[in-house]
């Protein structure tokens, strides 16, 4: 469907167009229309489909004749990034409207948040910890909005956010239109959707099931001590500009920057450890072209956009399919080509296989000349392997060409074994050495220590006999 099919704003179609959009994305063209007609929505859509357009646009145009400057619109969303990214798309469509609108998180000083809410808003974006702080502090009042998104709804749940929105939902008004987007559809989150909802319309575009078709998919099988080798590799000889790197731990995405700057490769770690200051800095870079490689968690990935983002690199494999579709997600957007590389170690095999399952593919295999040699638990299958029985019963390892795979920490284990066998003979004997020699000086000497007693007691009694008889005799001439 074209923009200009849908009933928006002439305030609004311009701005389109001088942002070069000009045919709506699924989620756009089945959502608009039924905001726009006051409908609640539920909708299930992946990142990078442009969902957030589609709630914001028709929240610009049915705010726009408000005069009272009053929290109006609401959208609650789980990270400071994503919070950031969506007010920014509120300034770039709303722009000649005369909305006023302002952003809250935690993580930084709330004076300023504080003033801009003091100067009156008409639509706040909010993370749901520093909105219930200032709603507790007396700042922020939700009488009056007449619309309010949840966004990003799967990601409150992992994130611990549940009772927050609890806290949050009662203090609005029942009549009100209520928005509900999430990128999957747990149980938790069902439910939470039939107690806010009413007689919502349900949107599905791109499930979780299902990855970008633009995206080019491959994995590298590589031990985790030479990830970063090959990273490094990877970035230069395919000489990329814009690389997203996802690690599983903030810890790791520090090592993995810093060991790319030490390359010559600039690069900047993005987490939840990380200040406010720092993470703005770091996308703001990223997103000017200032570093060449941003490292991130899942967390802190959330609200980045960049567009045209050609290469996501998973230096970890995710634990579930649902964060690589998320990862992923990332490149390829809006139609445009993109590639996402996976990094997989000994390890993270289970995990890739559940992808592979999930998206109903096989990853491309990429070979490198830093091939997989680490197998190191006999419980999981590698890849092109399969597990037999040898003579005595114990696994063995066969690959495909039906040698036998003998790993490196078996082999330690044998060798050690015989080492340990040879020096436990050699003690053993040293040993009985020492028990026989004891045990022939410990007869000397109890025979020569027996005999030196037996001659004292009879000198004893010979004098103590001399003496009596020497008694009897003085007492018998007396």
């Amino acid at each position: 469907m074209q923009f200009n099919e849908i009933k928006l704003l002439d305030e609004l179609m311009n701005t389109i167009k001088e942002i070069g959009y000009s045919e709506a994305t699924p989620i756009q063209s089945q959502t608009i229309p039924l905001l726009l007609e006051g409908h609640d929505v539920l909708a299930c859509a992946q990142t990078g489909t442009g969902k957030t357009a589609a709630y914001v646009l028709p929240m610009l145009q049915k705010l726009s004749g408000s005069k009272r400057k009053k929290i109006k619109g609401l959208i609650l969303t789980p990270t400071r990034e994503l919070a950031n990214q969506i007010h920014e798309n509120i300034l770039q469509f709303g722009k000649g409207l005369g909305l006023s609108s302002t952003v809250i998180y935690g993580g930084v000083g709330q004076n300023a948040q504080v003033n801009a809410l003091k100067s009156g808003v008409d639509i706040l974006v909010a993370t749901p910890g520093r909105l219930n702080d200032l709603i507790g502090q007396g700042y922020i009042k939700l009488g009056d909005v007449e619309m309010f998104v949840l966004d990003e709804a799967d990601q409150m749940l992992d994130l611990g956010f549940i009772h927050d929105m609890k806290k949050i939902i009662p203090l609005l008004p029942k009549n009100r239109q209520t928005l509900l987007f999430s990128a999957t559809m747990p149980k938790e989150i069902e439910k939470l959707a039939s107690t806010i909802l009413k007689s919502p319309q349900i949107i599905k575009v791109d499930p979780v099931t299902s990855t970008v078709e633009a995206i080019n998919q491959t994995v590298y099988y590589v031990d985790r001590p030479n990830k970063i080798s090959l990273l490094t590799y990877v970035i230069k000889e395919n000489k990329m500009t814009s690389v997203l790197v996802f690690t599983r731990t903030k810890i790791f995405a520090d090592k993995v920057a810093l060991k790319l700057n030490k390359a010559k490769i600039t690069a900047m770690a993005i987490h939840g450890d990380k200040g406010q200051n720092a993470r703005e800095l770091a996308l703001r870079n990223f997103k000017d072209g200032n570093i060449k490689v941003l490292v991130a968690t899942d967390v802190a990935a959330r609200g980045i956009d960049i567009a045209e983002l050609n290469y996501v690199i998973n230096y970890d494999i995710p634990d579930t399919p649902e964060t690589y579709i998320h990862r992923i997600g990332r490149t390829g957007r809006a139609g445009y080509s993109g590639n996402a590389i996976n990094f997989c170690n000994y390890d993270d095999i289970d995990c890739l296989r559940d992808i592979e399952k999930h998206i109903g593919k096989v990853i491309k295999e990429i070979p490198s000349r830093w091939p997989m040699v680490i197998l190191e638990k006999s419980e999981r299958k590698a890849r092109n392997q399969v597990v037999a029985k040898s003579e005595n019963n114990k696994p063995k390892h066969i690959n495909m060409q039906g040698k036998e795979v003998v790993k490196s920490k078996e082999k330690r284990k044998e060798k050690d074994k015989g080492k340990t066998t040879s020096k436990h003979k050699a003690i053993n004997s040293q040993i009985s050495k020492q028990i026989n020699k004891d045990k022939t000086n410990s007869r000397g000497k109890s025979s020569k220590e027996s005999g030196t007693s037996h001659n004292a007691k009879t000198d004893v009694g010979y004098r103590k006999s001399k003496k009596i008889n020497k008694n009897k005799s003085f007492t018998k001439s007396k």
